[in-house]
């Protein structure tokens, strides 16, 4: 239940955000088609049939303090992020965006370009166009710095979208590869703590990632591990696939730099945003081949078989620390706020 006001829990992307949809989002627009995917599955994109041919849409917000961080910057996340989003449903070509700004009286130019050639580059990277936008300039008392809302559009055939709910019993659980980078080096960025690592956010475009594992094998659900990081993506795709996860500690690929810097500040990276990750549901049969394609990818080097779905605990992840097993719940408030 909500209380009388929304708080900045309401935007972390777990329980909180999820109440604030049930009971004031949904009832008003969760109207789906018969064969559509709307706004009620709360997947990364909406799908809409037109013939042979379904529609992805998808829709970011792109807030982040620093707007420049080491690896990246809010026009690569807003570029990547909304790429993701389409990619996590199995849309990865003939991509459109739409990018609109919302600044502050006085932003530097110079940063502004900054940001637009990283945009730019970006979407070459992707293989993707930003083909509309919208700007609106703001006294600095209302906005700090920019605020990007960047929208996509792509295209699959009908019936082959992957939803975050297709996990079924047996499936292996893959991650493309090291958790936790983008909040932790963001953090380090904005207070400008030195852990004696070079940090570095992984905000990229996973769309070649998404293409490689699909043609390597069977990929029964995908999801980006952004707000909320891996321990909210896993939560959400046992619930919403009604399957257990269990998750073996010791395979999750995390940087000793990240995993360092978390223990200092009471941290833990499976709670922390990644920009630049995915996580895969994988047929038991296909899952050497669609770590063997990720691994020859420079973005997916540190591909790894992390968990198993299963029939027990249904909507629950299950962490086997080593020493024992306990129940991985997702962060209610997001510990690093501003950073997607």
């Amino acid at each position: 239940m909500l209380e009388d006001s929304v708080t900045q829990d309401h935007g972390a992307g777990g329980e909180p955000m999820r109440d604030l949809l049930d009971e004031h989002v949904l009832p008003r627009f969760a109207a789906d088609g018969q064969d559509d995917v709307g706004l009620a599955a709360l997947d990364d994109g909406a799908v809409f049939p037109v013939g042979e041919q379904a529609v992805v849409l998808t829709t970011d917000n792109h807030v982040v303090d620093p707007l420049q961080f080491p690896g990246g910057d809010i026009g690569r996340l807003a570029v990547s992020g909304t790429v993701n989003d389409l990619a996590m449903m199995g849309a990865t070509g003939s991509v459109a965006l739409t990018n609109s700004l919302v600044i502050e009286d006085g932003f530097d130019l110079d940063v502004l370009d900054e940001i637009f050639a990283s945009m730019a580059a970006t979407c070459e990277e992707a293989d993707c166009r930003i083909v509309a936008g919208d700007t609106k300039v703001l006294p600095g008392d209302d906005v700090d710095g920019l605020v990007m809302n960047t929208a996509g559009v792509g295209i699959v055939p009908r019936g082959e979208h992957v939803s975050d709910a297709g996990l079924e019993p047996g499936d292996k659980v893959v991650v493309s590869g090291t958790i936790g980078d983008h909040g932790i080096a963001l953090l380090a960025a904005r207070e400008d703590i030195d852990f004696g690592a070079d940090l570095e956010s992984d905000v990229a475009p996973v769309d070649q990632l998404v293409d490689l594992a699909r043609e390597a094998g069977e990929v029964t659900a995908m999801k980006d591990p952004t707000r909320g990081g891996l321990a909210t993506a896993l939560n959400e795709m046992a619930e919403k696939g009604g399957v257990g996860i269990e998750l073996a500690e010791s395979a999750v690929p995390v940087k000793p730099g990240v995993d360092g810097a978390g223990e200092v500040l009471g941290i833990d990276p499976l709670e922390v945003a990644n920009e630049g990750k995915v996580v895969f549901a994988v047929s038991e049969a296909d899952t050497e081949a669609v770590v063997s394609a990720l691994r020859d990818h420079p973005k997916g080097t540190d591909a790894a078989v992390i968990g198993d779905v299963v029939d027990e605990h249904r909507g629950r992840v299950v962490l086997d620390t080593g020493v024992g097993r306990r129940y991985l719940s997702e962060p209610v408030s997001e510990p690093l706020p501003r950073i997607c």
